[in-house]
Formats: C-alpha cells, sequence, structure tokens
C-alpha cells in the first residue's frame, strides 16, 4: 500500500470578495497572528505587574514596524530590480496591470492585490528597531526584557503568516520528484512540490512551545535568553527550510553557495548564539557574586 500522497491545492486566496474588494486568507492570518499577541503579551504583562497601558502603544508600534521592515526587506533583498521602476507599489497594496498608461500625470490601470511581498528578515530587523523607540519612550522596562517577551508571540504569529503564504500559493518548494507533496494548481501546475510554507509554520509553532516554556520555567529569569533563543531557533529553521525551497531570487546569483534567505538568516543566527552564551555567562557571575 502507498502511504505517501499528493494533494491537489488550489484554494481561493480570498475569504470574501465585495466588488474588486476582497479579504485576503494571507490578510487574515496577520490580523490572527497580532491578536495572539495582543493576548498573550497581555497576560505576560499582567504577571509581570506592568500596567496593561503600555500594551496598546506597544501593538501599534509593532504593527508599523513589522509591516514597514517586512515590506523594506523584500523591496531591497528580494526586488529592488523591480520596484526600482514602481515606487509607488513599495508602501501601496497595488500592482501596475501591462499596458497601463499616464493620464493627467496619474497612473490609471492599477490593481489592489494587498501586500503579498513582505521579508521575514525584514520584519525582524523592523521590530528590533520598534520596539527600541518603544522603550525609549515607554521606559518601564528594558529593551531586552521586551525582546524576550515579545519573542514569544512572534514566533507564534510567523507560524501563521507561513500559513498564509500557503494559501497564496507563494513561497514555494521545490518539485519532491516523486508521489509525495502538494500540486500548487493555481500556478498552472501537475507536479507535487515540497509545501515548504507549511514545514516552516510547524516548525516555528514548536518554536513558540519552547519558549513558551522556558518562560515558565528558570530561564525565563535570565535577560536575553529567550530572545536568543528565538533568533537562534527561527533562523535556523529559515536556514534549513531554505533547502527544499524554490529561489525567491535576491543577491543569490551572486553567491551561487547558499539562498539569499540563509545568507541573510546567518548573522541572525550567530546574533542569537551570542545573547544565549551571553544571558548563561552573566546568569553565572551573578550567582557566584550571590
Amino acid at each position: 500500500m502507498n502511504f505517501i500522497q499528493k494533494i491537489e491545492w488550489a484554494p481561493s486566496e480570498t475569504l470574501f470578495k465585495i466588488g474588486s474588494f476582497g479579504i485576503h486568507y494571507y490578510s487574515l492570518m496577520f490580523v490572527i497572528a497580532f491578536s495572539f499577541g495582543y493576548y498573550l503579551m497581555k497576560n505576560i504583562y499582567k504577571k509581570e505587574n506592568i500596567s496593561v497601558d503600555f500594551i496598546d502603544p506597544l501593538l501599534v508600534y509593532l504593527v508599523v514596524s513589522t509591516l514597514i521592515g517586512a515590506r523594506l526587506g523584500e523591496v531591497f533583498f528580494y526586488n529592488w530590480t523591480y520596484y526600482n521602476n514602481h515606487l509607488l507599489e513599495i508602501f501601496l497594496p497595488i500592482r501596475e496591470r501591462s499596458g497601463s498608461s499616464f493620464l493627467f500625470g496619474i497612473i490609471e490601470n492599477y490593481e489592489f492585490i494587498g501586500f503579498r511581498g513582505l521579508s521575514s528578515h525584514g520584519a525582524s530587523i523592523g521590530i528590533i528597531l520598534g520596539l527600541y523607540l518603544y522603550q525609549k519612550k515607554y521606559k518601564f522596562k528594558p529593551l531586552l526584557w521586551i525582546l524576550d517577551k515579545l519573542s514569544i508571540p512572534v514566533s507564534l504569529g510567523a507560524g501563521f503568516v507561513r500559513i498564509g503564504n500557503f494559501f497564496n500559493s507563494e513561497i514555494v518548494g521545490n518539485y519532491t520528484g516523486n508521489n509525495f507533496g502538494v500540486i500548487f494548481m493555481n500556478r498552472g501546475e501537475s507536479l507535487p512540490r515540497h509545501p515548504a510554507q507549511i514545514y516552516e509554520a510547524i516548525g516555528y509553532f514548536l518554536l513558540f512551545l519552547l519558549l513558551r516554556f522556558l518562560y515558565k520555567n528558570e530561564f525565563g529569569v535570565k535577560k536575553g535568553y529567550i530572545f536568543g533563543m528565538f533568533l537562534f531557533g527561527m533562523f535556523t529553521i529559515r536556514f534549513l527550510i531554505e533547502f527544499v525551497k524554490e529561489s525567491q531570487g535576491g543577491f543569490e546569483s551572486d553567491f551561487n553557495l547558499l539562498s539569499t534567505g540563509q545568507w541573510l538568516s546567518i548573522p541572525l543566527i550567530i546574533f542569537g548564539l551570542f545573547f544565549l552564551f551571553r544571558s548563561i555567562l552573566v546568569s553565572k557571575k551573578l550567582k557566584n557574586e550571590s
């Protein structure tokens, strides 16, 4: 009996549509991710005796920094050759139709597509910078404390975003070469690929469970430990999944050994290890001094 089966996948990208406007599953996954993040951080703040009045501004900083960072990461890391000639599309959820023309200086024949081009590496950089600004304004705890706690819901949210990619039939895996995999029929394909988005989502969900476990145990009091584990875990997962993922472009043609995603993951993995070992050494030093 053959237990290895292919799955034909041709979902609608929209949950519902009214005229030309629709709610995309990808956008819905972002809403779910931020909603869970809000709920988890609110519980953490209450547990740590931090005023929940700081939660709403945290959400604002997080949403803005995530979207800006993710978008700019996609533009500059992966598709600058395209966006260099379509600057309007960087921050607007539109794409130019072929054969568009100018009318009184305004480009017509654009279509609404939502924000599809988003980079997880850019999002990570954006979140860190956004939290830096947040901590500068609301100085109730050190930046590293906030990074430790926020790493937990961010890892969960990243999993939901990858599920959104799966619904969009984007960021697909390589062809499996056998009867196992997913046929992304929306792409006009007939051969199965690795469901790399699902692999990655599962990895991030497992990372979320690990970080939540660490927070509830003694590692939760080690400053920088959870943040370091988050960086190390998330981008090690990303690095490994890249081996079965179709090329996303970028600058990898200049460095054929690894993909763009892998090159971008390496420094973040190193930073993660730095914070892990730093946290352990600081904890040992404080223990010896007490």
